[in-house]
């Protein structure tokens, strides 16, 4: 892609979340929500593979549906209640609507089936921007509704997100698609603390935004896109294939590591909250996730793989040294014991 073409699409990537995150007024909200879609449907479909103008297809009808969701249901609380602040949404089918049409844009279930698409068809630089930017702005403005919002409904999506995503992620052979089930498990522990403790749902996307991070950038950095091929991964750069196997399992949220920090937090709100059923039912779901987790840590660590493959194996290939890749890693590793200090900066 020219370079000067992907300035101007990463440029209105960024204006457009700035636009929605700091908006006030319903107009402004959706039209930054617009140049976001229409800024990463370039990206996606930037190697002009079928495969690629199917997933930009996809991702371009789902989330036009969605923004007209946002705007309706912006109409209908302004017709009842004169009201255009987001913060202001106080008509019961207002929030309904709008729940339904953030529920799309991120991928919840019921509305997740474009995601795992759409992410396999993306290169994995552009899986990275979808799984982490593109969900800030919907998540920013459930951020500023959350007191509107239905906790039931809330609380049945995030259950089933947790459910099918670890369900379905169980017999994946593709990374990305993997990913994908798990980026929709992780919002399913979002999604239910969001009306109880706001700033802990952000806390959380934080630190999925920087496990994931590491994880796309060190699969784009050996060149990994399924299990088989990442079977073979460890000759290329073995260091980073042991932080690999870390950062999946920060990921996974086991303890010591970072990501056990917000599963903990949730389950301690919810059990304060009286929400004890939820709180176990999320708890046992997550072991599905688990699972797959082990599954992808697994396939860093063995050094033959059990069948024949086809891939040419690459010994110690020389790669400069990238800090950005060891940062994120070395933070998505050893953040739990400094934990009292990032609840106090958020």
């Amino acid at each position: 892609m020219n370079p000067q073409a992907k300035l101007i699409f990463i440029s209105s990537l960024l204006l457009g979340t700035a636009i929605t995150t700091s908006s006030n007024h319903w107009v402004m909200a959706w039209a930054g929500l617009e140049i976001n879609t229409l800024a990463i449907l370039p990206l996606i479909s930037k190697s002009h593979h079928p495969r690629a103008i199917e997933a930009a297809t996809k991702y371009f009808l789902t989330q036009a549906t969605a923004s007209a969701l946002v705007l309706f249901s912006s109409m209908t609380n302004a017709w009842h209640t004169g009201q255009w602040d987001i913060t202001q949404l106080s008509h019961p089918t207002s929030s309904l609507i709008l729940t339904s049409a953030i529920s799309m844009k991120l991928g919840l279930v019921p509305f997740h089936f474009w995601f795992p698409e759409v992410l396999q068809g993306s290169p994995l630089s552009t899986g990275l921007l979808l799984s982490t930017i593109m969900k800030f702005p919907p998540i920013t403005l459930l951020y500023m509704t959350s007191s509107s919002l239905n906790p039931t409904l809330l609380t049945i999506l995030a259950i089933l997100s947790a459910a099918i995503g670890g369900w379905m992620g169980l017999n994946q052979t593709q990374i990305r698609k993997i990913l994908a089930f798990s980026s929709i498990s992780h919002l399913g522990w979002m999604a239910i603390i969001i009306i109880y403790n706001p700033k802990l749902t952000l806390m959380n996307f934080y630190l999925y935004t920087m496990m994931t991070a590491a994880i796309f950038l060190t699969l784009n950095s050996i060149k990994v896109l399924k299990l088989s091929s990442l079977m073979t991964a460890w000759t290329k750069v073995p260091s980073m294939n042991a932080m690999l196997l870390l950062t999946l399992l920060s990921l996974a949220g086991l303890p010591p590591l970072t990501g056990f920090l917000p599963k903990w937090l949730i389950i301690q709100e919810l059990t304060k909250q009286e929400m004890i059923p939820a709180a176990t039912l999320m708890s046992l779901l997550s072991l599905l996730s688990l699972f797959f987790y082990l599954r992808l840590a697994y396939c860093t660590t063995i050094t033959l793989p059990p069948h024949t493959t086809n891939h040419m194996k690459q010994w110690r290939t020389n790669k400069p040294t990238n800090i950005l890749i060891a940062t994120l890693t070395t933070m998505s590793i050893i953040l739990l014991p400094i934990s009292p200090m990032i609840l106090t900066i958020v």
